[in-house]
Parts: structure tokens; C-alpha cells; sequence
């Protein structure tokens, strides 16, 4: 005769818990927009009851902009890792516009879109957006700096060159919505050659960097924490 009786729940480590479900919230911000991030919505991804969801996180604000940073961090650490290795910074920067131009980044575009524009009503998530767009300035602002002092880099301030090339970037990925099919080369390699310009690299080099077949590695990002105030 099958027992009736249920299996043990398994009691999760809060920290565990509290990645589980920023982590949840992350993947229906990128799949369905920071809107649908919801208490129940969250509980229903993860089999488990919205007031353990409201446990971790009282006010659904917070999930929103948590969410947002992990899922922007984990992008940022694919593109240019937190412990990359000094002395191949012209390489680094060819990986890094490679990745960033492939479409599995076409979602992260949109998620930036969608988090500016909520941002203007909320705060929490303001804040977040903010400290995000530093975070990518300082990474690409350390690289470029390393390039200079390796000689492979010349520009007399790393900060503006770092900061003209992510404008090209956000411009460009404005446009993460519609169709982009007819769109020139000369449009979609602008934020290279905004670097090979600003950077005074050969015109030419990070392209044919981008297009070594042994560029494309991408090593497995470690999975960002949820992150705290």
C-alpha cells in the first residue's frame, strides 16, 4: 500500500531563498519586462506561496530594482569579467563588442529600455539604474586605463573615451525593439569605430579582432549574488 505521507520540505538557507527568488524575478524581467515582476507572479515561478515572496521583500519596489542589478550584472561580468587579466586589453575590448553585438544581448537592450523608462516613477529602481550605468563606466573606464599603460590604448582621459563609446552603445541599443535588417554596416560597427577613433587604434583593428574565430569563447560568468543596500 503507497504511503500517504508527504515528502519533507527542504528548509533553504535564507541567503539561498533570497538569491532563488531575485534570480526568478530576473529571468520573468528579461522574458516578460520589469511590469510583470509581481509577489504572486514570482511565488508562481518558483511553486511556493506569495507571502514568502513578501517575507524577503515587503515592498515589490525592491524585488524590481534587485532584480534589474543582478541580471545587469550578470551581464556586465559576461562582457568584461570583474577578475579579467591584465596584458591583452586590445583583445578584451574586440570580446567585448562581439558579445555585446550578438542577439543574445538583444534582450538585456530591451531590459535597460524598460528599466530607464520605469525609473522615472520609481525611485528604487533609479537608484538601482544609476548605480549600474557607474559600474559599467568604471569596468570599460579600468580597461581602457590598462590598454593605455600596456601602450596599446592612447587617449588622455580613459573616463571620456569609456563614456563616448557607451553613448554609441545606448544609442544604438535604443533601437533593441524594431527592425534593424537594412540597417548599413557602417551604422552597426559605429560603437568600434568610435573606440579605434577615440582610442587612436588603427582603423580596421578591432574588426578583424572580432572576427578571429577564437574571440567567440565565452567563459561561464560566475552567477552574480542578489545584491543588498
Amino acid at each position: 500500500m503507497p504511503s500517504s505521507t508527504r515528502p519533507k520540505r527542504v528548509r533553504k538557507a535564507p541567503e539561498a531563498r533570497r538569491a532563488e527568488i531575485v534570480g526568478a524575478a530576473a529571468r520573468i524581467a528579461l522574458a516578460e519586462g520589469l511590469e510583470c515582476i509581481t509577489m504572486r507572479r514570482v511565488a508562481d515561478e518558483l511553486a511556493v506561496r506569495p507571502g514568502l515572496i513578501s517575507h524577503y521583500f515587503p515592498a515589490a519596489e525592491d524585488l524590481v530594482a534587485e532584480a534589474f542589478g543582478v541580471a545587469a550584472t550578470v551581464e556586465l561580468d559576461e562582457l568584461i569579467p570583474v577578475d579579467r587579466p591584465k596584458g591583452d586589453e586590445l583583445a578584451d575590448l574586440a570580446r567585448f563588442f562581439l558579445l555585446a553585438s550578438g542577439d543574445r544581448f538583444d534582450g538585456m537592450s530591451r531590459l535597460w529600455l524598460n528599466a530607464r523608462h520605469l525609473s522615472r516613477y520609481r525611485d528604487r529602481l533609479r537608484d538601482r539604474v544609476g548605480r549600474q550605468e557607474a559600474r559599467w563606466r568604471d569596468r570599460l573606464t579600468d580597461l581602457i586605463r590598462d590598454g593605455v599603460d600596456a601602450g596599446v590604448f592612447r587617449t588622455e582621459d580613459p573616463l571620456i573615451a569609456a563614456i563616448q563609446i557607451l553613448v554609441v552603445m545606448d544609442g544604438l541599443g535604443a533601437h533593441a525593439n524594431t527592425d534593424r535588417t537594412n540597417r548599413p554596416p557602417e551604422v552597426t560597427g559605429m560603437a568600434v569605430t568610435t573606440a579605434e577613433r577615440a582610442l587612436d587604434v588603427p582603423r580596421g583593428t578591432l574588426a578583424d579582432l572580432m572576427a578571429a574565430p577564437d574571440l567567440a569563447r565565452e567563459p561561464c560568468a560566475p552567477e552574480a549574488p542578489a545584491e543588498r543596500d
